[in-house]
């Protein structure tokens, strides 16, 4: 009953205002007038009565304020507080547009990067049970994690008891027959089981059946759901229809659900079954497949890795010759898929927590000083009667507005950020990302800058009450009059510029070991020219070039019609274009070493005759291939200088022979020359030995065409194509690229890029704010201190003097901050160190460098505020006092 009194007692108070508002004064004047009327009935005077009546009655304001307290809801004061707080706001254009601008810039940049973190590191992979996937592979000295053999994934199927299920995959491509020709398209084959493992289930069709792997299994094919709406037009009457890849016709028994993907094959149109027939599945030494397994209930990663390990063990005693030093690897497949971006976002990440925590602290000092310049309005608001907590409401309620407005700013910029970042990633690289197609600003960006806001907002309620503690606002209010210099908040902002300065300094340096690392990186040695070279890619019919000579008549031929383009200088093949990546391995045995059945794991690559003379790398030492030397001709391969070095240490290698671990006749080849080393795999990757068979000898209907041109070799590549073309319209054309592009966009150069540009970016906002935040110190130090600046220069102090006086002080914040940033920056690089290339994370020159800048640009800063202080005029610095 009690509440439900209060209720009406409040909706009748909002209701009928006017009339409580007379009746309160109509009460407060009756108690006034009884007081005084007992006073005067003691004998006191009337004027006395009325003076004493009033003291004893209490402040009015106070007294009216505690009675709205009571009666009001309250939504209405605090709707009261928001009003006055935009008031505030609109009398102070300056500081709300500074400190929104600042704070939607710190925002933004946090929440922008955040949901990149929140696409790729925290939303779970669309899979059933996620965390119960495995990548299991197997893992030699060279490679922690080695493609697994066909026929060891089917020993490891058949012995382990941790995974309730076991499949591979492994990548290709396909050539599919369209009604305007043969278009090359992503595939990816599968074991019978894959999608069951994984956990999705197709939304049309069917699954794989149980044995549809096998070599005599039909041809069948699961769609992508891209591939069903933009080749098949969504028709549900798809499934049954055959589609021709690779001169094989397919049945389709499925298609894949929209948000299904699979990054490590990122890009697959076509899910096709292994049907292991090939060379490649027969033979144990044959690589080629990765494992995906599901744990069984009550399994952990340590548990079936070490069981793994176990059986690997046994294959390497009873397969001694394919399985010496093979181990097992075991990992949780969301840790494969993105561990080689976590350290990269998370880098990101604090760089952008550092800049937030930079415009905190910027808006910090703006709040300190409206404070100093409030210090009276707010002591006038307190001795007129305003209740300490309505006071600390106001300021939260400031805190609030300020905050929301910032924002709401921040996600529009967070949101225009994300869409600017996600167009700058190049297609390779964002094919192998699918999880960026996630990325929005969603839930859990949302509850991420209300987490912010929030902060933000007890930041920035306390930061006033440092300044104007309650307790001493009366003498605020006796100090309103006076000049003080205002120590406490001087030292106070001095504090937080030093704050700023030092993360500055944090951010600088990251940014510049990024772009020191980016630049070793772009000119790392490659072994070759990377300027005007054209690259193709050429994908053969394997039917139509299913015989080796047939592939060598396409090569020849294609080279030929290449060559005789205006410009080309010189073309080649080559079966892996360089800075592609280091693998398609093979081992190899010297005749004539010592061999305790070690495998010497080298890169292979089939190249033409005139591949090296093409890329313009040096040869060391004998001679290139000649096009003559083909089947019929005693087999040669060179070999390149870390081979060279590692294998045959001392000797000289020309006219020396390998072969295959049994040194079989067939496999002998001899070393016929030694070229310095072409950077095989990516640019941060070490350089691999590496042989290289010619093209003749060991040919392929998918290959590469390098050329040489003296002008401009992106205008070369469409007359490529075109040239390629014209020598049978049904091959696959793709990856028409430059080679300094193709350098470019690599997935190692783009994330050393874009990780280098966005942290120099916030690294150039927090310089900006760290210097204007040493500018506003020194500036208002300055306008604190003009009458004692006039009184020196009246006594006779030199302009110089004064100059010098502003500048120490400037200098002496700039000198802390950039010691306390010079410790957080060691400590910051020492946790970026596996980002960087080339660059240790104690760079001298960096740190100076960054030192310097900051240094620099703070002394600019504070030379204005200066200026103005030796400009002062000592008489009229005397009068404004």
């Amino acid at each position: 009953m009690t509440a439900l009194f209060r209720l009406f007692r409040k909706l009748r108070f909002f209701i009928s205002r006017e009339r409580f508002e007379r009746e309160l004064t109509e009460e407060m004047a009756f108690h006034c007038e009884q007081q005084e009327e007992q006073l005067r009935s003691a004998g006191v005077g009337p004027d006395s009565a009325r003076y004493a009546a009033t003291l004893q009655f209490g402040n009015s304001v106070r007294l009216r304020e505690r009675s709205h307290e009571v009666i009001e809801f309250q939504f209405e004061t605090a709707l009261q507080d928001l009003k006055y707080s935009l008031r505030q706001l609109r009398k102070n254009p300056a500081f709300a547009i500074t400190a929104i601008l600042v704070l939607s810039l710190g925002i933004g940049a946090t929440v922008s990067i955040f949901a990149f973190v929140d696409a790729v590191l925290i939303r779970p992979l669309p899979y059933h049970d996620p965390n119960r996937l495995a990548d299991v592979t197997e893992s030699i000295a060279m490679i922690p994690r080695a493609d697994l053999s066909y026929l060891d994934y089917l020993d490891w199927k058949r012995l382990n008891s941790v995974f309730s299920s076991l499949d591979v995959y492994d990548g290709t491509g396909y050539l599919l027959r369209t009604d305007t020709g043969a278009e090359p398209v992503l595939g990816t084959r599968v074991s019978d089981g894959f999608f069951r493992t994984i956990g999705v289930t197709p939304i049309l069709g069917r699954d794989f059946y149980a044995g549809e792997d096998l070599p005599a299994a039909p041809h069948t094919v699961i769609l992508s759901y891209g591939t069903w709406q933009s080749r098949f037009g969504g028709k549900k009457d798809v499934v049954g229809q055959t589609v021709s890849l690779s001169g094989v016709d397919y049945v389709i028994v499925g298609v894949l659900p929209r948000d299904f993907q699979f990054p490590p094959r990122g890009g697959t149109a076509f899910w096709t079954t292994l049907h292991a027939a090939d060379s490649c599945s027969t033979r144990r030494s044959c690589h080629n497949m990765n494992g995906i397994g599901r744990l069984k209930d009550g399994v952990s990663f340590q548990t079936a890795l070490a069981e793994m390990k176990v059986i690997a063990a046994q294959l390497e005693k009873q397969y001694p010759d394919s399985n010496r030093g093979q181990g097992a690897t075991v990992l949780p497949f969301s840790e494969v898929v993105v561990g080689k971006v976590r350290p990269i976002l998370l880098a990101l990440l604090s760089a952008a927590g550092l800049l937030l925590l930079i415009a905190c602290v910027n808006i910090a000092s703006l709040l300190l000083v409206r404070s100093e310049s409030r210090q009276r309005e707010i002591a006038v608001r307190g001795a007129l009667g305003a209740s300490r907590s309505r006071l600390m409401r106001q300021f939260i309620v400031e805190a609030s507005v300020l905050v929301c407005m910032g924002s709401l700013t921040g996600l529009l910029f967070a949101y225009a950020a994300t869409q600017g970042l996600v167009k700058l990633i190049p297609p390779q690289v964002a094919m192998n990302m699918p999880q960026l197609k996630a990325l929005g600003l969603h839930s859990h960006a949302i509850v991420f800058v209300a987490a912010v806001a929030a902060l933000c907002v007890l930041l920035f309620s306390v930061t006033p009450l440092v300044r104007l503690p309650l307790s001493e606002i009366r003498n605020g209010l006796n100090e309103a009059g006076r000049a003080s210099a205002g120590l406490a908040w001087r030292r106070l902002g001095s504090n937080l510029v030093v704050v700023e300065l030092a993360l500055a300094m944090v951010l600088l340096t990251g940014a510049g070991l990024l772009g020191k690392s980016l630049y070793r990186l772009l000119h790392v040695d490659l072994g070759f020219e990377p300027d005007h070279l054209a690259t193709v890619t050429v994908a053969g019919d394997d039917v139509k070039y299913s015989k080796d000579e047939q592939s060598i008549a396409l090569g020849r031929e294609i080279l030929r019609r290449v060559s005789a383009l205006p410009g080309v200088e010189s073309a080649a093949l080559a079966t892996r274009p360089p800075v592609s990546f280091n693998g398609n391995t093979t081992w190899i045995r010297i005749l004539g070493h010592p061999y305790n059945g070690e495998h010497n794991e080298v890169n292979l690559r089939h190249v033409s005759g005139d591949f090296f003379t093409t890329l313009r790398a040096k040869l060391l030492a004998g001679r290139y291939f000649d096009d003559s030397e083909d089947e019929s001709k005693p087999n040669v391969v060179i070999i390149n200088h870390a081979l060279a070095e590692k294998y045959f240490p001392g000797e000289d290698p020309i006219g020396k022979k390998i072969g295959d671990t049994s040194l079989s006749p067939k496999s002998l080849q001899e070393v016929i020359g030694v070229v310095d080393d072409v950077r095989d795999g990516p640019l941060d990757a070490e350089i691999w030995p590496a042989v290289y068979v010619p093209f003749n000898q060991a040919p392929d209907d998918y290959f590469t065409v390098l050329a040489r041109t003296a002008g401009d070799e992106h205008s070369l590549l469409p007359e490529m194509s075109a040239a390629i073309r014209r020598v049978d319209p049904g091959l696959g054309i793709l990856d028409q690229i430059s080679m300094m592009d193709r350098i470019n966009s690599s997935e190692s150069a783009y994330l050393h890029r874009s990780s280098t540009w966005v942290i120099a970016g916030f690294a150039g906002l927090a310089l900006l704010l760290g210097v204007v935040g040493l500018y506003g110190v020194i500036a208002y130090s300055v306008s604190r201190r003009t009458r004692e600046i006039g009184i020196r220069m009246a006594l006779g102090a030199e302009r110089v003097a004064v100059y010098r006086m502003v500048l120490q002080e400037a200098g002496g914040l700039t000198f802390w901050g950039i010691a306390a940033g010079l410790a957080f920056s060691a400590f910051a690089a020492s946790l970026m160190r596996k980002l960087l290339f080339g660059v240790s994370s104690w760079d001298l020159t960096t740190l100076l460098s960054v030192a310097l800048v900051l240094g620099v640009a703070a002394m600019l800063a504070s030379f204005l505020p200066a200026h103005r202080a030796a400009s002062v005029n000592p008489t009229e610095a005397l009068r404004t006092e």
